[in-house]
């Protein structure tokens, strides 16, 4: 069901008052810039935009629920194009200047007034099918590591792993429709610690000494990233006594899962006793997050997320477009963790970084 109620804060951030909240956390342009003219910042993500639309184009044609799928592919990638080229000679044109938030809200526009709701829904259940059949593997994997933090390190490397099954990158795109993806390969192969943000360390000291009781979850993508990397790590979570939600968007955008989604799939993987894989799951919850993007602006989520969150003690934002395009200087009124992997050459370069770094970013704050 899409959420029809009005949006709010997510109350557990640090008001814009508070703390000059902007979601986006690059910053496009300054005040000093000319409003009529882009920066070379603007400038490379315009372009950077402008090199998916042939993949999202290809998506769009091969959509065999929408009619005239070619037609409508071909009007979805003039029509952005356009809009594209014409930031390029008046940044404050279609609502400008252009940042991460709009660039994304300005395509999927296009592509819903054109009938493509959801171009990415078969390579989703493809790619849910395939991850589901694997959990009990990678959960019997993990539960074979001893020592604590070793286990949850693991965990955690599922998580990035994962979280490389992304169609939004225009580079990954072709990888994945070349190749596909191995999870297992990918875990072995991710970048060497230090990460370009890394505080696993400090994380894995408070893991050692303590429960939270309740925890939210903003989750990404489909496939690997949700069933591989995330449910096993909110599976420990569970296992240690947190109550868990996930908070999941409420349309689709590129191949995130949305919430009906993610409740099909907790459906399939739970046994007939409500449990994962041994794991009572009374006390996981899923969440619309009211967005429709592949990034989110915190200043406004469904009154269900907010409700629910009210009295979180950690929150964790997951993948490269929440918890580092956006969100990565969010600040909160309780622990925050941001992670996700590095997939824009644009992301590496602010973050003085790899191309496929790891970010894992880690705010304690303390009891009065």
């Amino acid at each position: 069901m899409e959420s029809a109620s009005e949006m709010v804060p997510f109350p557990l951030l640090i008001t814009p008052i508070e703390s000059n909240y902007s979601a986006c956390t690059i910053p496009y342009r300054f005040p000093s810039d000319n409003p009529r003219k882009p920066t070379p910042t603007e400038l490379s993500w315009i372009d950077l935009f402008l090199n998916s639309i042939p993949s999202f184009k290809k998506r769009a044609e091969s959509d065999a629920t929408v009619t005239d799928a070619h037609i409508k592919a071909e009007k979805f990638a003039q029509r952005y194009a356009e809009i594209l080229e014409d930031f390029k000679k008046d940044p404050e044109s279609h609502g400008g200047p252009p940042d991460g938030i709009l660039l994304c809200r300005l395509r999927e526009q296009i592509l819903r007034e054109l009938g493509l709701r959801d171009i990415f829904k078969k390579v989703k259940d493809e790619e849910n099918a395939k991850a589901i059949s694997l959990f009990s593997d990678v959960i019997r994997l993990n539960d074979a590591i001893e020592d604590e933090g070793k286990r949850l390190e693991n965990l955690v490397r599922g998580i990035f792993a994962g979280n490389i099954f992304d169609l939004g990158s225009a580079q990954l795109a072709a990888v994945f429709s070349r190749d596909g993806m191995s999870f297992l390969a990918t875990c072995e192969n991710l970048v060497p610690r230090p990460w370009v943000i890394d505080d696993l360390d400090t994380f894995k000291l408070k893991w050692s000494k303590r429960s939270w009781k309740r925890a939210v979850i903003f989750v990404d993508n489909s496939g690997a990233d949700i069933v591989l990397g995330i449910l096993p790590f909110a599976r420990e979570l569970l296992r240690r006594g947190t109550q868990v939600i996930l908070a999941a968007n409420d349309l689709p955008s590129i191949n995130d899962v949305t919430y009906s989604e993610l409740i099909e799939i907790i459906a399939k993987l739970k046994d007939e006793g409500g449990q994962l894989n041994g794991v009572d799951t009374s006390n996981l919850l899923i969440a619309n997050s009211g967005n429709d993007l592949p990034v989110i602006d915190l200043t406004g989520v469904s009154q269900e997320l907010a409700y629910l969150a009210n009295e979180a003690d950690l929150v964790i934002l997951e993948g490269m477009g929440r918890g580092i395009e956006t969100n990565l200087y969010a600040q909160f009124k309780c622990d925050s963790l941001k992670i996700g992997m590095v997939k824009h050459p644009e992301v590496a370069q602010f973050l003085g970084g790899r191309l496929y770094d790891c970010v894992f970013k880690y705010n304690e704050v303390l009891s009065l």
